[in-house]
C-alpha cells in the first residue's frame, strides 16, 4: 500500500537512481531516441490494461521516464557550466554573496555572464571562485554587484589522497567549476546594480540583521555564535567553536535547518493563540508567511526548504480537510528540492537532514512509548531524549562517513543544550523585530547574550569530558548504505511490533559484515605506497597489511593520513625524517626517501621508487644513473618552480610524478 499512502516514495525513488547513475552514465543522442520510443510505447500498450484493477506496465513505464528524467536532468545540469581556458580572459558577472575574508585575500563567488574578445562578447555559466589580494573596495562589496575583471581560470582538482572529500565534485555541485587569483587591477569596472535579485536582498538583510545584534551589545566570539545559530552565518565562528561543537554531538544547532523551522513556527503558532475557529485559516497562513520570511533570510538552505515545505503541505492538508501523510509531505518537499537542483542530492546537511526527520517521523513515537514516567519534567526529560537517540540513529552511518567520529555523550549533551538554544533562537528572532523599540530591544539582547554564553559554556563542559569523541572510525559508501539499511530494518522490526520478518535486517547486517570482511581482506593481503599529497609537509606512507609506516617531517599526523587510516582501519607507525635519506625495502622493492640525490647514495641503494623530500632537493649536477627507478616522485612541498637540471638524463624512466600537479601518489607494491 506504500505506493498509494506515501507515492512520492515511488516516483522519488527512480528519478534519485537516474540522478545517480548520471556520474557514470552521459546519455548521447541515440540513448535519448530508444528512451523516448520506449516510453511513449509503454505508456500507449499501457491503455490496454486501464480496466484491470492492476497496471504493471503503466507503473514500470512511469519507473522508466522518471529515471530517465533524472539523468537528464544531472546531465543537463553539469553540462550547464561552461568550459573555461586557462588563459588571460576578460569576464563580466556578478557577485553572488559577500567577499569572505581569509588570511591574505578575500574569497569571492563570482556567477559569470559573459566572456569578452575583442568586440565580441559570448554567453556563458557558471560561477568562478576568486581569491582577491586584500584591499579596501573588495570589503566594501555587496551581494548582487556587477564585475568585469580580468583573470586565468584554473580548474579546482583534488589531491587525490586515499579516501579524501571530493571538493571539486562538491564544488562543482554548486556550479563551480574554477578558480583564480586577482588583485585590485584585476578588477575593470565595479557596477553597483539600482535592482538586486531576492536571494541577494536576502543576505544583505541578514547582514543587517548581524550590525542589529551589534548594535544592541553582542560582540566577539558571542556574535559569532548567535549569527551562526540563529541565522546560518558561520563565516565569523572561531575554528575552536566549531570543533567544541562537533564534540558535543549538537552541530545541527549551528546548521540553520529544520529545528529551527519548527521552533519557529510552533512559538508563532502558540502566540496566535487567540485566533481560532473561523480565523484559524489567518492563523496558519501568518505562520507560514514568517516561516518562509525566516527560510528567506537564512538563504533558503536546503534543510529549512525541507521544513519549510513540509509544514507548508501539512498545514495546507489541514486547511482543505485533508491530513496529509507526514512521510510522504517530507519527501514531497525533497522532491520538489531535486527537480529545482538534482545535485543537491549529495549534500551532506540535505542527507543529513532528511535521514533525521525521517527516523523521527517513524519511530519516534513507539520508542517514547517504551517508557512512561508522570512526572511532567522526567516526562520532558524522556522526550528529548528519545528524540536525539532516533535522530543520531537515522544519521549514525553518514556521521562515521562523513565526519570519522562520533560524539558520545550526544544524549547528555542534547537534553541540556537544545533547549537553552531553543530560547536562543526565540530571542534572536525576536531582537530585529523589536529593534526601534530600544528598550525592549535592549533588555531581549541582555538576555540573548546571557543564552548564547550558557549555550557556549556547556558546549565546552560537555567536549572537554573524557571520551567526548570517538575519533578515527570510518567506513566506505558501501557499508554506510548497508548499515543505513541494517539500523532502519531493525528498527521497524523492534518497534513496530515485528511487522517485517527478522530475515530482513538479518540479510542486510550480513552484507554490512562481508563488506567490512571484505575491505579488511584486501588491505591485509595487499601492500601498497602512498606520497600523500599534503602542501607544506612531507608524508609518505608504506602500508603492509593493516599497518601504516609513516615517515613524515612533522610528529603530528596530517588529516589526510588520519582520515585513509580511520576508512580501513590502519594502525600508524611514525618515523620522523631527520636524516637526509632512507631506504626502505618493502616486498620486492627498494624505496629510497630522500632530498639529497648523488651518485654515491644511487650507487648504495639502487631504488626502484625514489621520492624527492623537500621544497629544492639537492640533485648533484653530473648525476649518472646506472640503476633507473622504476618511477621518480617529487613531494608537494616541493616549490612550483623546482624542476630536474637538464643535464640530468633519466632515460628509460617510466614516468616523473609531481605530487603537486598530478595528486597524490599511490601504487601496490
Amino acid at each position: 500500500m506504500l505506493h498509494k499512502e506515501i507515492p512520492f516514495l515511488r516516483i522519488g525513488l527512480p528519478l534519485c537512481a537516474g540522478i545517480i547513475s548520471g556520474l557514470y552514465i552521459k546519455p548521447d543522442i541515440t540513448f535519448l531516441v530508444i528512451a523516448g520510443i520506449f516510453i511513449i510505447s509503454g505508456f500507449l500498450f499501457s491503455l490496454f490494461f486501464n480496466n484491470y484493477i492492476v497496471n504493471p506496465i503503466f507503473g514500470y513505464t512511469l519507473s522508466i521516464s522518471l529515471f530517465t528524467c533524472g539523468l537528464l536532468l544531472y546531465t543537463n545540469e553539469k553540462d550547464s557550466i561552461s568550459t573555461l581556458k586557462p588563459e588571460k580572459t576578460l569576464f563580466t558577472g556578478t557577485l553572488s554573496e559577500y567577499p569572505e575574508e581569509k588570511e591574505n585575500s578575500f574569497r569571492l563567488v563570482v556567477k559569470l555572464n559573459r566572456r569578452i574578445k575583442g568586440d565580441k562578447t559570448e554567453a556563458i555559466k557558471g560561477s568562478i571562485l576568486l581569491y582577491n589580494k586584500k584591499d579596501s573596495s573588495t570589503a566594501s562589496m555587496l551581494p548582487g554587484d556587477m564585475l568585469m575583471i580580468r583573470c586565468t581560470p584554473v580548474e579546482i582538482t583534488n589531491r587525490a589522497n586515499p579516501y579524501e572529500f571530493d571538493y571539486r565534485f562538491f564544488m562543482e555541485n554548486q556550479g563551480i567549476r574554477y578558480y583564480a587569483f586577482t588583485n585590485s587591477n584585476d578588477f575593470i569596472k565595479h557596477i553597483i546594480p539600482i535592482h538586486r535579485k531576492l536571494i541577494h536582498k536576502a543576505l544583505i538583510i541578514r547582514e543587517k540583521i548581524i550590525w542589529m545584534f551589534r548594535e544592541r551589545g553582542i560582540k566577539g566570539e558571542r556574535l559569532a555564535l548567535v549569527a551562526a545559530i540563529t541565522l546560518g552565518q558561520k563565516r565569523m565562528l572561531d575554528p575552536e567553536q566549531k570543533l567544541n561543537f562537533i564534540k558535543a554531538g549538537v552541530m545541527h544547532i549551528m546548521a540553520v535547518s529544520g529545528l529551527h523551522a519548527i521552533i519557529l513556527s510552533l512559538f508563532v503558532f502558540n502566540v496566535l493563540f487567540f485566533m481560532k475557529r473561523r480565523f484559524n485559516i489567518l492563523r496558519i497562513i501568518i505562520t507560514i508567511l514568517i516561516l518562509w520570511s525566516f527560510a528567506f533570510v537564512t538563504g533558503l538552505t536546503p534543510s529549512v526548504l525541507r521544513a519549510t515545505l513540509m509544514f507548508s503541505f501539512l498545514q495546507a492538508g489541514k486547511l482543505i480537510k485533508r491530513p496529509a501523510n507526514s512521510i510522504n509531505s517530507v519527501l514531497a518537499s525533497a522532491f520538489f528540492l531535486i527537480i529545482v537542483n538534482p545535485s543537491v542530492i549529495f549534500d551532506a546537511g540535505f542527507l543529513l537532514s532528511y535521514s533525521a526527520v525521517i527516523y523521527i517521523i517513524c519511530f519516534y513515537n513507539d520508542f517514547y512509548l517504551i517508557l512512561h514516567f508522570r512526572n511532567w519534567l522526567k516526562d520532558k526529560i524522556w522526550q528529548s531524549a528519545a528524540v536525539t537517540i532516533i535522530a543520531q540513529a537515522g544519521t549514525l552511518p553518514l556521521t562515521i562517513m562523513l565526519f570519522n567520529r562520533f560524539p558520545t555523550y550526544f544524549i547528555l549533551a542534547n537534553i541540556t543544550i537544545v533547549p537553552v538554544s531553543n530560547l536562543l533562537i526565540i530571542t534572536g528572532c525576536l531582537v530585529p523585530v523589536f529593534f526601534q523599540v530600544h528598550l525592549l530591544s535592549q533588555f531581549l539582547a541582555l538576555l540573548l547574550n546571557y543564552l548564547t554564553g550558557l549555550t557556549e559554556l556547556l558546549t565546552s563542559r560537555a567536549a572537554s569530558l573524557p571520551y567526548s569523541t570517538i575519533e578515527n572510525i570510518g567506513s566506505t559508501t558501501l557499508e554506510c548504505i548497508l548499515l543505513t539499511c541494517t539500523i532502519f530494518l531493525f528498527s521497524h522490526f523492534l518497534l513496530k511490533k515485528k511487522s517485517i520478518p527478522v530475515i530482513y535486517p538479518v540479510f542486510f547486517l550480513i552484507l554490512f559484515v562481508i563488506a567490512g570482511a571484505e575491505r579488511d581482506i584486501s588491505s591485509k593481503t595487499s601492500n601498497e605506497i602512498i606520497v600523500y599529497n599534503t602542501p607544506g609537509s612531507s608524508a609518505i606512507g608504506i602500508r603492509t597489511g593493516k599497518i601504516l609506516n609513516l615517515f613524515s617531517d612533522t610528529s603530528i599526523v596530517v588529516p589526510e593520513v588520519k582520515r585513509h587510516c580511520a576508512t580501513l582501519g590502519l594502525r600508524i607507525k611514525s618515523t620522523l625524517l631527520i636524516n637526509n635519506y632512507y631506504c626502505i625495502r618493502a616486498g620486492r622493492k627498494k624505496i629510497l626517501i630522500t632530498n639529497i640525490l648523488n651518485n654515491k647514495i644511487i650507487q648504495n641503494f639502487g631504488p626502484d621508487i625514489l621520492v624527492l623530500t623537500g621544497p629544492r632537493p639537492e640533485i648533484e649536477s653530473d648525476l649518472a644513473l646506472k640503476h633507473i627507478p622504476g618511477i621518480v616522485v617529487i613531494l608537494s612541498e616541493a616549490t612550483s618552480g623546482f624542476h630536474i637540471p637538464g643535464q640530468v638524463v633519466l632515460p628509460g624512466s617510466d614516468s616523473i610524478h609531481f605530487v603537486r600537479k598530478s595528486g597524490a601518489f599511490i601504487r601496490r607494491i
